[in-house]
């Protein structure tokens, strides 16, 4: 067990506060817990704590408050952060249009001693370690005492963007310890002090606090590469939120459509086109943050990756340390969420479709389409505010018995626009009223009527042509539509691993999804919540 000891300096912060407002922070007499104090101009201010906020008194802040606090720290960077000089403290700004100051975030910056030792082990084992968690969990502590451990046996330089790691100033605050500290002048030259730090001072380790951008990512890669340990943070919650970032997802390896050969998804037991890990990940372990006691470790970050991907349990480690301070290490096996079998609400109107590992329900033009059309039965369908010509047009094109009406009556699917569907003219709601299915289109334009066309007839799925960069951009899309009002969007059909990624999408987006019809076109709608 390790003691911990904690240094915080908020003498110094209550210093450049108002004298009135640094007295109520005083009396409140809870400085342990003290997140942040927050001075929004015309606006009473408040004392933010692990377990609440408070009102530290009933006048607003004043102009002059504002000024007062930003004469008396340092210099704010592009990123509207400034410092004190030899602390960890971190005041944030608010700016108005015209640049002036009108509200500040003043955070107390803590090095905590003795908090690392819960992962201690993996830090020391020469492996790059990324450390997941959401913002105000700890990730920077944990940071700060893994660069100071390591510091004392090997080299260390720490890539410091916004001086939170070792504090504002030119000399680094003594608890990253021997660590050397780069600073960045722009956060967006991140990458490019990150390579300088390998060129130039010969690091055996390098610490990095929040990777959040492309650049930065790929920069991590090139260090990794080179033989040098990482050590850093990104935002988010799992391995599963970071292996959906496009930004991001390199860090674990990154996430490609793969099409098998016919013997080898008959070996495997799969669908031809499955979503496999591009590379090998730039970080071998990673520690996902669920509070600053609790840790969920991937020990081998490629395995979990694989495991995800192809629907199998997750074998990770639990980590947490109880009152006393005693660290308890668990083995656990994390069965995946099967968000796919989430029966969506069903509207009046909507087909009926099956969940995603089973039984087939009886649906509507569930008849699988032959290739360019034939042996297809005719569909009629009814524009409201789609132009005629090019429905037809695409249709010629496709191939497909799709015919145009004009009498509601004689229709069997409307289909609209965005724009039209949001104003819910009489048509749109008769058409609710007798159950017939509505498409929602986001343009009036070719393409999205081919793509409807392709949906309505269940044509040959497409997915297995699509990059995950577009799978993942018409999940998003459809998503979109349907949180602006779309009753529900459907997918294009694709194999039993991309829909799991497209329901985990929606379930993130606080939409249902469900998925129909029959393989090789099986496909995901995606729809409210009701």
């Amino acid at each position: 067990m390790t003691t911990r000891k904690i240094t915080d300096d908020l003498h110094a912060l209550l210093a450049v506060l108002p004298p009135e407002i640094a007295r109520a922070v005083e009396e409140a007499d809870d400085s342990d817990n003290l997140l942040e104090v927050i001075l929004d101009l015309g606006r009473v201010p408040t004392a933010r704590f692990t377990h609440g906020e408070i009102v530290l008194r009933e006048r607003e802040v004043t102009r002059e408050e504002i000024d007062y606090v930003v004469a008396r720290v340092g210099a704010f960077d592009e990123d509207n952060r400034a410092g004190i000089e030899r602390t960890l403290h971190r005041i944030a700004a608010i700016r108005n249009r015209r640049g002036d100051v009108v509200g500040l975030t003043c955070r107390v910056g803590r090095a905590v001693y003795g908090t690392v030792d819960i992962i201690q082990d993996l830090i020391e084992s020469g492996k790059s370690v990324l450390l997941l968690g959401r913002p105000g969990v700890g990730k920077t502590t944990l940071l700060r005492e893994a660069a100071r451990i390591l510091a004392e046996k090997k080299r260390v330089v720490i890539v410091d963007t916004s001086n939170e790691i070792g504090g504002d100033g030119d000399v680094p605050h003594p608890a990253v310890g021997r660590a050397r500290r780069m600073q960045v002048p722009m956060p967006s030259l991140q990458h490019e002090v990150m390579i300088e730090a390998v060129e130039n001072h010969n690091p055996e380790v390098i610490v990095i606090d929040e990777i959040g951008r492309e650049l930065e990512a790929l920069a991590a890669r090139t260090i990794a590469e080179r033989g040098v340990q990482l050590i850093a943070t990104a935002h988010g919650n799992a391995l599963e939120n970071l292996l959906l970032n496009p930004t991001l997802s390199d860090l674990v390896g990154g996430i490609e459509s793969v099409t098998l050969s016919d013997e080898e998804a008959r070996r495997r037991g799969t669908q031809k086109t499955v979503l496999e890990r591009r590379s090998p990940p730039t970080f071998d372990i990673l520690v996902e943050i669920q509070d600053r006691d609790r840790l969920l470790v991937h020990k081998d970050v490629a395995e979990a990756v694989d495991a995800l991907l192809r629907g199998a349990p997750l074998r990770a480690e639990l980590r947490s340390r109880d009152a006393e301070g005693e660290i308890h290490i668990e083995e656990v096996t994390l069965k995946q969420e099967n968000s796919r079998d989430r029966r969506g609400p069903k509207r009046r109107g909507a087909p009926s479709f099956a969940d995603e590992t089973g039984g087939e329900e009886e649906e509507r033009y569930t008849q699988p389409a032959a290739q360019g059309g034939r042996g297809l039965r005719p569909i009629r369908i009814y524009p409201h505010g789609v132009a005629r010509n090019r429905l037809r047009k695409a249709a010629q094109y496709l191939h497909v018995p799709a015919r145009v009406v004009d009498n509601l009556g004689d229709a069997q699917v409307l289909v609209t626009l965005r724009s039209y569907y949001r104003k819910r003219p009489r048509v749109i709601v008769d058409a609710e009223n007798r159950g017939l299915p509505i498409h929602v289109l986001r343009s009036n334009t070719v393409k999205q009527m081919e793509s409807f066309l392709e949906n309505l007839f269940h044509l040959e799925a497409r997915a297995d042509s699509m990059t995950i960069d577009q799978i993942l951009a018409e999940t998003q899309a459809a998503i979109e539509a349907v949180l602006e009002g779309a009753d529900w969007v459907d997918l294009t059909p694709a194999p039993a691993d991309i829909r799991r990624l497209q329901h985990r999408l929606a379930e993130e987006a606080h939409l249902a999804s469900r998925s129909y019809g029959r393989e090789p076109f099986r496909r995901v709608r995606i729809t409210r919540e009701e």
